[in-house]
């Protein structure tokens, strides 16, 4: 008999690990027990043979797919190390908390093939039971109160199991063995329905929610649900980690409604169709994103959206999305159903002939998703959001919005990150000597926050919390706030140290110089853009892909963020270590007036573009001053000439804006990034219409002396195809082309000079696909290896994983001097 103590660590609580443990213990003929505690699973195995060994080799080759096992440590036991009744039978322990966590959470996972089976199954239990899980699937992450991860440790505690949920529960050989959220209409929670009385009685006033604690007064919220939204109507339906507002897809008047009461006027809308099929009529899908659609994450895919009159044959039964879904661009953010409710939801609108129904998140523009019942109904019913609340009696205690991810040349990339991705710990590179842990606080916008661990055998991991959103206010920086808490409570993390934007102004960055002062704290300050390109080379550099003190050239291609010269950077050319960095080269810089003002309103921007670059007068720039009153115009000139609140900046994010305002493609933006979006939504017009057309190779191009890259021939090619009447769709995509040309060409010469053989790209600009995929290639062809980030969005979502890399680096350089 062989005795010995296992510990299982790197796992992610949550997915069954004990009942897995449990069935191979019975299978290898293992005698013992199990347990759950903060650092992962402990087991103390009693064996015959070889069976141990096999039992050990079970434990990382068979986990479940989602447990992440990274080491499994055996140690033998004395005789006096261990109890002789424990070699008889194998048992579960109760979980214990007397050690670090160090154990992962498992994100929530998407109901099952299992479930979904029981789910519409009249004879089964469970029959249009709302919260059907079991140990592979439902609500994990937005569920725990705290480690180690059991049902009174999570917002579960407060329904006492039945007596045939029970049973399942203790029989380990049940699919639903320890599933913490395991529930029925018996024990478990229940949807609730609350309509507002428009125009009878205030809303909110005597509204008792209707509970659907039995199977017939369930079906009749949903039911009820649908016919509201086959009518027209808006509902606030509560997910996994926040509310939904919720209206009939092809229902243009709904859809327009929705946008008006949320004050999102042309950004552009997420779907929600029943199946793959359904997302086949709608959209161009292939291998990749067909497993990201229906996989265990499901979040928003960005696919190409069927061009009407031409690929679209074949579908005749298409359903016609109303035009302001995502009015004319390419794109469209579609989901399937991820949780039982939503399944049920769907499959109730397709009884009622709606096959797509819009899933936008639920608050107003700007502020954070609704996670309360009692909020949402004041935020959103009582306020005139919504008609009515789906909601129901389980709390959520992590907010998270969808996730967002698109496939650009076979990869995923994610575009924001948050349901079924975070927080997932991504890896670091291992620095000589030790490091603190630090705390990362982001930028901005696309907020999130960081928190590094440095575990016994070196191997540092990375927490970045969900997508918070943009932290311009009291609301979203609370939201920020309880995402740090949650992640430092949860895993024990305690900082020594932090990192953030260089920006003055940015609430976290001013957040982390008080905490800071306050507790005598090393401040890691990192450049917006810097930490852009180390994210990519941290990505790569722990996956193996680049040496850890290899130099590449980062192309930073963003809207802005604050430079060391006092300049606001964006189209950025640096070489780059983790630790540090060199500008090498940038765009040529030209006055932004009113500096946000001229992020909003493009045509200031492009006026004052023009100005810089002496191009005023051309015959090409008559619609654009057409389209400034002239007042507007004198007053622009004004503090341009005098330099009255006009920023200078070199920002790639802002020329295309610029580029889309000189075309009359779009002039004002009433979203991040639109006149960019609309600008590359026409460049695709004229891919797919066949009317493309590539400038000469002595055309177009920024010029650079080298250090500085000039705009003007790139502009005057512009404006002469507008006074050659081209079209504009086709001068967008000679736009893309040329910038992906010149781009290169420049990045080939500096990284000749330099002897790099390495780019990373990232920035906000790159979430142009186009661009991207056209720049890839032209760096391909020119033999330079290209990085792009896969874990973290290449936006200002990857940000708060870039400083914490960068300031890792700068703590190890000054450790070893």
């Amino acid at each position: 008999m062989r005795h010995a103590h296992i510990h299982v660590t790197g796992i992610v609580q949550g997915v069954g690990m004990r009942p897995f443990v449990y069935r191979e213990a019975m299978a290898h003929g293992i005698c013992g027990w199990v347990l759950n505690a903060g650092d992962g699973v402990h087991i103390e195995a009693h064996a015959l043979g070889k069976a141990l060994d096999e039992f050990v080799d079970a434990l990382s080759e068979h986990a479940p797919a989602a447990s992440r096992v990274e080491r499994v440590e055996v140690v033998g036991l004395a005789p006096g190390d261990w109890d002789a009744a424990n070699e008889q039978g194998f048992r579960i322990v109760a979980s214990q908390d007397q050690t670090a966590h160090t154990t992962l959470i498992s994100p929530d996972i998407a109901t099952c093939d299992d479930c979904l089976c029981e789910l519409f199954d009249p004879a089964d239990r469970r029959f249009h039971y709302p919260f059907i899980n079991c140990t592979n699937c439902g609500p994990r992450f937005t569920i725990i109160r705290s480690l180690p991860y059991d049902r009174a440790a999570t917002s579960m505690d407060r329904f006492p199991m039945c007596p045939t949920c029970a049973a399942e529960y203790a029989d380990p050989l049940d699919r639903r063995f320890h599933a913490q959220p395991d529930a029925c209409f018996d024990c478990g929670p229940h949807i609730t329905w609350r309509e507002a009385d428009r125009g009878v009685t205030p809303a909110g006033v005597d509204a008792t929610p209707a509970v659907g604690s039995t199977r017939e007064t369930s079906d009749a919220i949903i039911e009820r649900c649908v016919e509201l939204l086959a009518g027209g109507g808006i509902v606030a339906i509560k997910g996994l980690g926040g509310f939904h507002l919720a209206c009939n897809a092809t229902n243009e008047q709904a859809v327009c409604e929705l946008r008006r009461r949320k004050r999102r006027s042309n950004k552009p809308l997420a779907v929600m169709v029943r199946g793959l099929a359904d997302a086949e009529r709608l959209c161009r899908i292939d291998g990749v994103e067909r497993d990201l659609l229906a996989g265990s994450v499901r979040p928003i895919v960005l696919l190409r959206r069927r061009v009407a009159g031409n690929d679209a044959y074949g579908f005749p039964d298409a359903p016609e999305l109303a035009p302001s879904v995502a009015h004319d661009l390419p794109e469209l953010g579609v989901m399937l159903p991820y949780t039982p409710l939503q399944h049920l939801l769907l499959a109730a609108a397709a009884a009622h002939g709606m096959h797509a129904i819009v899933m936008t998140s639920g608050n107003l523009s700007e502020e954070p998703i609704e996670t309360d019942d009692a909020l949402a109904w004041e935020h959103l019913v009582a306020a005139g959001i919504a008609d009515a609340l789906l909601g129901n009696d389980r709390a959520i205690l992590s907010r998270y919005d969808d996730s967002v991810v698109r496939v650009v040349d076979g990869d995923v990339m994610p575009v924001r990150r948050a349901r079924g991705y975070a927080p997932q710990p991504l890896s670091l590179p291992a620095l000589n000597g030790t490091t603190p842990c630090v705390l990362a606080c982001g930028p901005q916008q696309k907020a999130t926050v960081a928190l590094t661990r440095e575990d016994a055998d070196g191997h540092v991991v990375c927490f970045v919390s969900q997508h918070i959103g943009d932290v311009e206010n009291g609301a979203t920086f609370d939201a920020w706030s309880a995402a740090r808490s949650r992640l430092e409570d949860l895993f024990d993390l305690a900082p020594v140290a932090l990192a953030c934007d260089m920006h003055p102004s940015y609430l976290s960055s001013q957040w982390a110089r008080e905490q800071a002062r306050e507790h005598n704290l090393p401040l890691i300050e990192v450049q917006h853009h810097h930490a852009h390109i180390a994210s990519v080379m941290a990505e790569a550099i722990a996956a193996g892909r680049l040496a850890p003190d290899a130099r590449v050239l980062g192309i930073a291609f963003d809207g802005t963020g604050a430079g060391t010269d006092g300049t606001i950077w964006g189209g950025e050319f640096l070489i780059a270590r983790l630790a540090d960095f060199e500008r090498v080269a940038h765009l040529r810089t030209w006055a932004l007036p009113g500096g946000a003002a001229s992020v909003h309103d493009a045509r200031r921007n492009a006026f004052a573009l023009l100005s810089e670059l002496d191009l005023l007068e051309h015959p090409g720039a008559v619609g654009l001053l057409n389209s400034l009153d002239e007042q507007t115009r004198s007053i622009t000139a004004t503090m341009i000439e005098r330099g009255i609140n006009s920023p200078r900046t070199s920002s790639m994010g802002r020329l295309f804006d610029a580029a889309a305002a000189i075309l009359g493609i779009c002039g004002q933006a009433t979203y991040e990034g639109e006149p960019a979006i609309e600008l590359e939504a026409a460049a695709w017009r004229a891919l797919d219409g066949e009317i493309a057309h590539f400038p000469d190779d002595n055309a177009g191009y920024f010029t650079s002396d080298p250090s500085w890259l000039d705009q003007k021939a790139l502009f005057e090619a512009l404006l002469e195809g507008i006074e050659a009447e081209a079209p504009a769709d086709r001068l967008a995509l000679d736009f893309h082309v040329s910038v992906a040309r010149s781009t290169a060409r420049i990045a080939s010469e500096i990284c000749t000079r330099e002897n790099i053989g390495t780019v990373a790209l990232s920035g906000g600009v790159f979430m142009n696909r186009l661009l991207l995929w056209l720049l890839t290639h032209e760096l391909k062809d020119a033999g330079l290896a290209v990085l792009v980030p896969h874990a973290v969005p290449v936006n200002d979502g990857c940000i708060a994983y870039g400083q914490a890399a960068s300031a890792r680096a700068r703590l190890a350089q000054a450790a070893s001097r």
